[in-house]
This record gives C-alpha cells, structure tokens and sequence, in this order.
C-alpha cells in the first residue's frame, strides 16, 4: 500500500537532553522536575535570607545531586542515545538543548563527557548552538568556566524576576543580587545569554515588571524569553492560586514589557522569544518550524520523521524508573503515529507562533503532505483576517496573533 505521505528530504534534526532534578520544585512549574535527593530546600515558602543562600550555594545547591546518581544518570543517557541511533542514521544533528530540571546541578565535567558522547555519535551541531538552562542559586564562576569548556555557547538562566518579594513568592532559591552576578558572569562567558522573566506575578503592577526588562536590558543579554505567569493543572498554584493582576493590568503589563524590550532593540521572533539581531534560538526555531527532534532523559520527548510516518515519543518521566528501565536495555518509550488529519494542526500549532511566519513549502516538506490539506482551514482563518493573504506564506495578521488560540483551532478543526 502506497505511503500517504511524500518526503523530498528529512526535516532538521535537533536533539534535546532533559536533566530533571532541582533543589526544590517551584509551584507554578509543570515541568518534568524532580526534588534532588540531598537538597536542603524541600519545601516551597522557606524564607530567602543572605546567610542561607551563601552556605547553599557553596555546600548544598551544587552537591545536591550526588555524584553516582548523576553518572548513573549519564549512563543511561548514553544507553538511551544509543537505542536512538538507528532511527536517525545519515542524519546531520542541527543543535543541542539540555533542558530540565536544573542542568547546572550537574558536574562540568560529566557535561563534557556527555557532549563528548553526543559528537561521537552525531558529530558537532551544524547551527553551532550547544544550550543549556541553568538556574541562578546554582552559579558558581568555576562550575560555568567548566560547561563553557564543555562546549556549551549558549546559557538559558532562569531568572524570572529581578524582585525580591516577588522570586519568594514563586519560591525561587535565589535572590536579586545572585540574579544580577549570575547573568553578568554568564555574559561574560558565554556567546549566547538568554534571560527568562515572569510578568503579570502576585501583586505585581506595570512598573514592577518594567523594571524587571530594565535590569534585564542592562546586564546586556543577546535574549529575552517573557512568559506570562499561568495556573498549570497539577502544581500547587493551581490548587492555592495566588492573588494575580486582573485581566485589564494583565493586558497592560503584557503591552508594557513587549514594548519596552523592543525599545532596547530585541525583536519580538515568537510569542514570547523576543532576541537581539542575529541572536535567535535556533533549537526553538527548529520546533516551532516543525522540525524533528531527538529526546533523551527522564520524561523527554521526540518527534522523528521517518519515509512513511511521523512519529511522537514520551519516555518515563520518573528517573529513577528511567533508569532502570535503560540499564535493562529496555525502549521506556510511549510511541505514536501521528494521523494525516492531524497533521494541518500540528503543524501550525507550532508555526503560527512566529511574528513573520513560515514558508508554505514548509508544510509540504515537513509533513510530507499537499497544500490542499489545510485549504478549508484557511479559507475560513482569511475570512476571520486572522491570517495574511501572503503569497507563498504563512503568517497570522495582528488580530490573529492576539487570539493566537482562536486561529490554531481552526486548522483542529479542519
């Protein structure tokens, strides 16, 4: 039976590496993150004070995971690579992303050896972007001189508010100034530096999270990722929610921080990845094209394209189950087939997320299927205006890009 779907050539391969242990599970986070086994911080609402965060970030943050767990967990990385091998064959690797979690609990040096294993395998990244998230209270100078010599060129840190009250409040575990010395060093190291912020925060108003961009704007980063604060099923914020800004503050806070990190001249690329010219993030650009990526690690997944499919992967997010399961040589994998219906919208869930849209050839060779498959949907989105009648592209109109949920819907549907 003839395939439904036609692949010219394969989308770009990334490949992502999820790291999932953190000194302490913040509230409003849905992420695969677990509790490191000897972190000193096991409760959400432990009060932020100078003395604490000097001894944690000295003796506890960076130990917290210790060092046997952290190469059994590189082995089974490894392992779990390895099985992945030959579904990607002959494939050139695009970038690389490790994701968590808190990456920077891991030893610098077992960062190298992982990458080492990554590039004997794959060979370096063809964009040259190596990322890796890393959270302020774990900084430390020697510990990031050692993931820049790993190869690492682009650092992720997770600020998320340059505010005291307001990082207690989202139980963060460090403080303004670790913010502060942590971006500055990461400048300094790293070529690429993005900052991720918070806005619309409990009791947070439009001044509050414009000094937040400012202090951002100062410490000379290359990107800004700005994420509206929002009640995810399953974390403890969703059960206690805070007192958030109401819808009309929200509306001007949002207005307010975009406008302001585009006076500093970053350029909003995405709905919230806002980069200095040139500096783009090119693994993210990569899922929002819908290109294919590779996941390893606790609870990671893929998206791999192959002559006749398109297959989604979940692997166990427990890590320690993901441990065993690999050192069993066990595949703890979840794998589904994507549908050719569902294809217009997962396509374009991705990119309709980006300002200046993706080219309509996109569609056809990254899901191996005719333009006529979304033209009922777009009728219907060029009828509402929610998208440009822009010839050889797909780009939302600004109405689209403010009801973003709206648009995407459509292609659900269609």
């Amino acid at each position: 039976m003839p395939s439904e779907l036609r692949f010219a050539a394969m989308p770009p391969l990334a490949l992502y590496i999820h790291l999932p242990w953190c000194v302490r599970k913040c509230p409003y986070c849905d992420f695969n993150s677990h509790l490191a086994p000897e972190s000193n911080l096991r409760e959400v609402g432990i009060p932020i004070h100078a003395g604490m965060q000097r001894a944690a970030g000295e003796q506890g943050f960076a130990e917290s995971v210790p060092i046997d767990l952290q190469r059994r967990y590189l082995n089974a990385l490894v392992a779990d690579l390895d099985q992945q091998l030959p579904k990607i064959w002959g494939r050139k690797l695009y970038s690389i992303f490790i994701g968590g979690g808190t990456p920077s609990l891991f030893a610098p040096e077992l960062i190298d050896e992982l990458l080492g294993a990554v590039r004997a395998r794959l060979g370096m990244p063809q964009s040259g972007e190596i990322t890796m998230e890393a959270n302020p209270g774990t900084f430390e100078q020697a510990r990031f001189e050692g993931f820049r010599k790993a190869g690492v060129n682009r650092l992720s840190i997770g600020v998320q508010s340059f505010s005291d009250s307001h990082l207690q409040a989202l139980g963060r575990v460090h403080n303004s100034g670790q913010a502060v010395a942590a971006v500055r060093s990461a400048v300094a190291l790293f070529d690429e530096v993005n900052i991720d912020l918070m806005y619309a925060l409990p009791h947070q108003n439009v001044e509050q999270a414009l000094a937040d961009v400012a202090q951002a704007v100062a410490l000379n980063s290359t990107h800004l990722s700005l994420y509206q604060l929002t009640m995810e099923p399953n974390t403890l914020f969703a059960a206690k929610p805070p007192p958030l800004p109401d819808d009309d503050t929200l509306i001007d806070i949002e207005e307010a921080v975009h406008r302001a990190a585009k006076a500093a001249g970053f350029e909003q690329y995405e709905i919230s990845a806002f980069a200095k010219p040139g500096h783009r993030c090119q693994h993210n650009l990569n899922y929002w094209g819908f290109g294919d990526y590779l996941g390893i690690g606790a609870g990671a997944h893929a998206k791999i394209s192959y002559p006749n499919r398109i297959e989604r992967e979940i692997r166990h997010r427990n890590p320690m189950a993901y441990m065993e399961e690999m050192e069993g040589a066990a595949q703890p994998l979840e794998v589904r087939t994507l549908a050719v219906k569902e294809l217009p919208f997962e396509f374009m869930l991705n990119a309709l997320r980006l300002t200046d849209g993706v080219p309509e050839s996109w569609f056809v060779e990254r899901c191996g299927r005719p333009l006529s498959d979304l033209q009922k949907a777009l009728k219907l989105a060029l009828n509402k205006s929610l998208i440009e009648t822009q010839p050889g592209m797909f780009k939302p109109t600004a109405l689209g890009f403010r009801f973003l949920n709206d648009l995407q819907e459509i292609f659900l549907a269609g």
